[in-house]
């Protein structure tokens, strides 16, 4: 399976020392060197950052289509436009993101994708997740991820 991943999957499950989950779900990332720069060398002391550092599954990447991501910056940040434009070049199983424009951007250009909430609530499918409730928690006080009451119960559900 090819998985790219945006920066804010990432970002969130470091901080809460939840990454690893991503490795099991997805065995290997690929990530851009936009998102890389975003996540692991703009503040290496950030909680969950030295994981993120040492995880020998997650492979940097560089853009070959740098007109499409000079495109798509007109809207989006650096890290989203070279995660989709990597994922496109890569023909990529899945793209991980959140953010509302990226994720429209790359519906347009037809890339299957999921976000954080997608990534716990197969997490929790596969048995990798007993305690979605605290992983919640987590997210939204200690990561600062915002997730709606709706989707939360989505991820909670005894049954997904």
């Amino acid at each position: 399976m090819i998985v790219v991943a945006d920066a804010s999957p990432l970002i969130a499950l470091s901080r809460i020392g939840k990454l690893e989950l991503l490795r099991l779900l997805f065995g290997r990332l690929l990530v851009p060197q936009a998102v890389w720069q975003e996540v692991a060398l703009a503040d290496s002391h950030r909680a969950g950052v030295q994981e993120l550092l040492h995880a020998n599954w997650v492979e940097q990447r560089q853009v070959v289509d740098v007109a499409l991501v000079r495109l798509l910056r007109r809207d989006l940040g650096a890290g989203e436009s070279e995660a989709i434009v990597l994922a496109r070049e890569v023909k990529a199983d899945v793209l991980l993101i959140d953010e509302r424009l990226g994720r429209s951007a790359a519906a347009r250009l037809g890339l299957p994708m999921t976000g954080l909430v997608g990534i716990l609530i197969e997490a929790r499918r596969q048995g990798l997740l007993p305690d979605a409730t605290s992983v919640i928690h987590q997210l939204r006080h200690e990561a600062g991820f915002w997730i709606s009451d709706r989707l939360a119960a989505l991820v909670e559900a005894k049954e997904v």
